[in-house]
């Protein structure tokens, strides 16, 4: 029973959902169909067809992969500058490694090298941000320059040949007897180590660590959390997945190119953005993130399937990027 007089107020179904947060979740999901169904009507129909659809799985893997890396990187608070100068220092690694090594039986271990001195590299920006204490940007952007060089001098700045390997299928066409696999294998590595990050941040400890410095570092350090631990560990996980974004530059490629991924590490940032990541840090979610390099690639196929110049896919895109970074400016306001 309430009091004479007590005014009681019911929340709206709008107000609930605004409070569980799902509908900030759903948002960019919302956005992947909206863009997908605009261009299903304007471009032609091959837009369509399961090979574009493939087509567009097989382009958003390698920023897809970037961005799982990216995605705590940014949730920690962080920012890696560093990633399309990896890819290109990885494409090149896998290709020496391959003439050193010999072909099929070790294309495994060329690739894992690969992937290795990218791991490498992302330990290096950890230590750095966290012994010198010197902001990302400029550790990152300095990275940037260090793994190109290297990647340049060490196929002396010119593309790598390698032997044909299994590596080369990662990426490619599906053939008509390997339709039942739907999507190329590379595809399914990124569906796979997805759901693996996924996991770690909501069930394991390096995880909350991640999401508590990303809200409040400060706090994290008085709650007990080792803020430079956990920072290490993190850039060297998206090193790590820098040099596996790096094994499917290769696989589209077939060769190693240090001049390859330019200006990666702003699609890879941006995927982030477009799904629901906050540059403050503290918020971010993988499934945003492969959303948000989807998006990108239905655009850009979608231009060109109507035949649309590049200018008009990096307006769309900027756009997009603009609208997602207010909406998130938008919501911290009203938060606080």
């Amino acid at each position: 029973m309430t009091e004479p007089g007590t005014i009681i107020q019911k929340e709206t179904f709008l107000e609930r959902i605004k409070k569980s947060g799902w509908l900030e979740h759903v948002g960019p999901v919302i956005g992947l169909v909206f863009v997908f169904a605009l261009f299903a009507v304007l471009a032609p129909e091959s837009f369509r067809s399961a090979r574009n659809l493939e087509t567009i799985a097989r382009q958003t893997t390698i920023v897809g992969i970037g961005a799982l890396g990216m995605t705590l990187v940014i949730i920690m608070g962080g920012i890696d500058l560093s990633i399309g100068s990896m890819v290109a220092l990885g494409t090149v690694v896998i290709a020496v490694s391959l003439k050193s090594f010999g072909s099929e039986p070790n294309a495994f271990l060329a690739a894992c090298t690969g992937v290795f001195v990218c791991g490498l590299c992302g330990a290096m920006n950890g230590v750095l941000i966290t012994v010198l204490r010197v902001v990302p940007f400029i550790v990152t952007l300095g990275m940037m320059l260090l793994a190109r060089g290297v990647a340049k001098g060490l196929s002396r700045e010119q593309k790598v040949d390698a032997p044909e390997t299994w590596l080369n299928e990662l990426l490619a066409s599906l053939s008509p007897e390997q339709r039942w696999m739907l999507v190329p294998a590379g595809v399914w590595v990124l569906i796979i180590m997805a759901v693996a990050v996924a996991i770690m941040l909501k069930y394991t400890r390096l995880g909350r660590h991640t999401v508590a410095i990303g809200s409040n570092e400060q706090t994290a350090m008085l709650c007990g959390v080792m803020v430079n631990r956990v920072k290490i560990y993190i850039y060297t996980i998206c090193g790590l997945f820098a040099g596996l974004a790096g094994v499917m530059q290769f696989s589209r490629l077939t060769v190693g190119d240090p001049t390859v991924a330019v200006g990666l590490e702003l699609d890879v940032i941006a995927a982030v953005v477009i799904g629901g990541g906050s540059l403050s840090g503290g918020e971010g979610s993988v499934l945003g993130s492969i959303v948000g390099a989807l998006i990108m690639s239905v655009i850009r196929s979608g231009c060109s399937q109507m035949g649309l110049p590049n200018w008009v896919q990096e307006i769309l895109t900027g756009l997009i990027i603009i609208t997602a970074v207010a909406l998130d400016r938008l919501r911290h306001k009203r938060r606080g």
